[in-house]
C-alpha cells in the first residue's frame, strides 16, 4: 500500500498547526536520546548560603565536552521581570564549548549576567536567563528546611521552580556562529544545544533549592524527593516574538513538518504490526488520558480544546480497543482514517504523535533531516519565467488566491516591532497607527498581490525583468520558488485576518521543541513547561523513552 502524504493545504492551516503536540521527533526528546550515553557531571557548585554564586554542569564523551555555567545573583523582587527588555534576572547561563578555565569563568562572570549587552566569544554556544517562580521556590525551601516535602497541589499547578525568559544561540551577541559547529554529529538537529542548556538549568534549580533549604536549617532539612524533581520542568512564557520565526524560516519549518508527515505515512503503510508495538501504542494512549486530565489552564479557549480532546481521545481508545484487530493488515491506516473523520483537529494531531511511540527505527533517520541549510535556497532563479511562477502560485497557494483582501476583515491586523518592548506585536490596521511600519509577515496578501501583478504583466518575462519593475515583491517571489520544492514551507492561511489566533503559530514551534500542557494567557502569549517528567541526568543511561505519557506529580 502506498499512502499519500497529507495535503499541505489542510495541514498548514493555522488551526491545524495550532493543534500539534510533542512527539518523538521533538527536539528535547531527540536531545535526550542523543546524549543518553554521555558522561554527566556537576563540576562546580560554589553557592553561598542564600544560593548565590557559580555552578558548572557538563556532558562529556571522548574528547568533546559541553559545560553549562550558571550565575545565580541576588535581585530585588521589583527587579524581577520576564520581559525581553529586563536587565536583571535570578540566574544567567551560558553553554560553553569544552571545559572552562578559571580565567573563562571570571570573564563570563562579568559578561553573562548582562545578557544582550555583555561580550561573549565563539567559545560560548548558547545564552539564557531565568527567574524563580518565587511563590513555588520559597514554598519548597520552607518545606524542605522543615523536614517535609512540598505541597503537590501547588507544584502540579505550576510545574516548575524557574522559568526562562529567553534562550539565544547561532551567533547572537557574539556567540559561536552555527557554521562552526553544524557538522558535529551529536548536535545534528535543530535547537539541540538550546535543549541541552534548558535541561541542565532544570538540574541546577533542584540543586539550588536543596542547597538553600539545607543552609536554612542544617539539622532538619531534607532533599527534594527525586520523584518530585523528575516531574518538575522548566517554565517559559512565550509571546509574539516567536511567531515571525515560522514565517521567516520556510525551509526549516518544511523539514520539521515533512519529517512528521513522512513518519505518519510510513506508520500507516505498516502491513503487519507486531504485538509489542500495538501494546506500546495502546499503553501510551491510555496513560496519556491522565496527562490531559492534569492539564491546568485558566484560558476558556484552551479549556474548551482540552475538553474536546479528552472526549475524542476516550472515543478513539474505545474504537481501537473494540473495533481494531491488530492482527489485520494496515491497522494504523484504519485508525488514522477513522480519527480523521470522527475526531477534532486537536485529537487527530495528538493521536499522530502517539502513533510514533513504537517506531524508533522509522524516526531516527528522519530526525537527521530536520535541519536546513537555508542559505542554499535564498537566491531567486532569475532565469525562470513569469508563466512558471504563475503556475507555481496556482498550484501551491490555491486557498490563498480565494481570499478577498478588499474586505476589511481580511486585512484587519498588521505586525510591527514595538519600540518600547523591542518585540513583535500585532495591531488593528483601522483603529491604531503604525501600519506604515508593518513587518513583511502578511504572506497571503503579498502572494495574492504578486499573482494579480503577474496576470497583468506584459507577456512572458524572465523573473529578473519582472523584478526590475516590481522590486517590492521580491520577498514573495523568493517564497514561491521555495514552496515549489518545499510543500510544507508556508502557512496556508491569512496572518492578518480579524479571526487569526496568534498562539496557533507559537504552538507549532513549541510542539516541535517538546513543550507540554500549553497554557494560553491571551490569544497572544502562553506559558509552557519543558522537560516535565523527563529523566534526571543520572538516569539518562537507562531511562524509559516513553516518559512523556507518565509525567505526573501525583502517582
Amino acid at each position: 500500500m502506498n499512502i499519500e502524504l497529507r495535503d499541505p493545504n489542510i495541514i498548514m492551516k493555522l488551526s491545524r498547526l495550532g493543534s500539534f503536540h510533542q512527539s518523538k521527533l521533538s527536539f528535547l526528546r531527540s536531545f535526550l536520546n542523543e546524549f543518553k550515553d554521555w558522561d554527566y557531571k556537576r563540576d562546580l557548585f560554589d553557592l553561598d548560603k542564600n544560593g548565590f554564586g557559580v555552578a558548572i554542569y557538563s556532558f562529556k564523551k571522548k574528547e568533546r565536552a559541553y559545560s553549562l555555567i550558571c550565575f545565580a545573583n541576588k535581585i530585588d523582587d521589583n527587579e524581577r521581570s520576564d520581559r525581553v527588555i529586563a536587565t536583571k534576572w535570578d540566574a544567567a547561563f551560558t553553554l560553553y564549548d569544552g571545559s572552562p578555565s578559571n580565567n573563562d569563568i571570571e570573564r563570563l562572570k562579568n559578561e553573562v549576567p548582562k545578557q544582550e549587552v555583555g561580550r561573549l566569544s565563539y567559545k560560548e554556544l548558547t545564552l539564557s536567563r531565568a527567574n524563580k517562580s518565587i511563590r513555588v521556590f520559597d514554598h519548597v525551601v520552607e518545606s524542605l528546611s522543615n523536614g517535609k516535602q512540598p505541597n503537590l497541589d501547588l507544584l502540579e499547578k505550576v510545574g516548575y521552580l524557574y522559568r526562562t525568559t529567553a534562550v539565544y544561540g547561532s551567533g547572537k551577541f557574539g556567540l559561536a556562529d552555527r557554521f562552526r559547529i553544524k557538522n558535529r554529529e551529536e548536535i545534528n538537529g535543530p535547537f539541540r544545544l538550546e535543549m541541552m542548556l534548558v535541561y541542565l538549568v532544570r538540574q541546577f534549580t533542584f540543586d539550588q533549592v536543596n542547597h538553600v533549604a539545607k543552609n536554612k536549617n542544617p539539622e532538619k532539612a531534607v532533599r527534594l524527593d527525586l520523584k518530585i524533581c523528575k516531574n518538575l520542568g522548566i517554565g517559559n512564557s512565550t509571546g509574539l516574538g516567536m511567531a515571525p520565526f515560522i514565517v521567516n524560516h520556510p525551509t526549516l519549518v518544511n523539514n520539521w513538518i515533512m519529517c512528521r508527515e513522512k513518519a505518519l505515512k510510513k506508520i500507516r503503510e505498516i502491513k503487519n504490526v507486531k504485538d509489542e508495538d500495538a501494546d506500546l501504542f495502546k499503553e501510551c494512549l491510555r496513560n496519556s488520558i491522565k496527562n490531559i486530565t492534569s492539564w491546568n489552564t485558566e484560558s476558556e479557549f484552551q479549556r474548551k480544546k482540552i475538553k474536546e480532546l479528552l472526549k475524542d481521545v476516550k472515543k478513539s481508545l474505545n474504537f481501537i480497543e473494540n473495533k481494531i484487530n491488530f492482527e489485520d493488515e494496515y491497522p494504523f491506516n484504519k485508525i488514522y482514517l477513522w480519527i480523521e473523520n470522527e475526531t477534532c483537529e486537536e485529537c487527530i494531531e495528538y493521536m499522530v504523535s502517539i502513533m510514533m511511540e513504537p517506531y524508533e527505527k522509522i524516526l531516527q533517520p528522519l530526525i537527521k533531516q530536520m535541519s536546513s541549510d537555508e542559505d542554499k535556497y535564498f537566491n531567486i532563479p532569475t532565469q525562470r519565467t513569469t508563466e512558471e511562477l504563475r503556475f507555481i502560485i496556482e498550484k501551491r497557494y490555491s486557498n490563498i488566491l480565494s481570499i478577498d483582501f478588499e474586505k476589511r476583515k481580511n486585512q484587519k491586523k498588521f505586525w510591527f516591532i514595538s519600540k518600547n518592548k523591542e518585540e513583535p506585536r500585532i495591531a488593528d490596521r483601522f483603529e491604531e497607527q503604525g501600519s506604515n511600519l508593518e513587518q513583511p509577515l502578511a504572506i497571503a496578501r503579498d502572494i495574492k498581490n504578486l499573482y494579480e501583478k503577474l496576470k497583468i504583466s506584459n507577456g512572458i518575462q524572465t523573473i529578473d525583468k519582472f523584478l526590475s519593475e516590481n522590486s517590492d515583491l521580491r520577498h514573495v517571489v523568493r517564497r514561491a520558488f521555495i514552496i515549489e520544492k518545499f510543500p510544507y514551507s508556508e502557512i496556508q492561511d491569512n496572518t492578518i485576518s480579524e479571526n487569526m489566533v496568534p498562539i496557533d503559530m507559537l504552538r507549532l514551534k513549541l510542539s516541535f521543541f517538546g513543550a507540554l500542557k500549553f497554557d494560553p494567557r491571551s490569544d497572544k502569549w502562553l506559558r509552557i513547561c519543558m522537560f516535565q517528567g523527563a529523566p534526571l541526568p543520572n538516569e539518562l543511561k537507562n531511562y524509559d523513552d516513553h516518559w512523556v505519557y507518565k509525567a505526573h506529580l501525583k502517582i
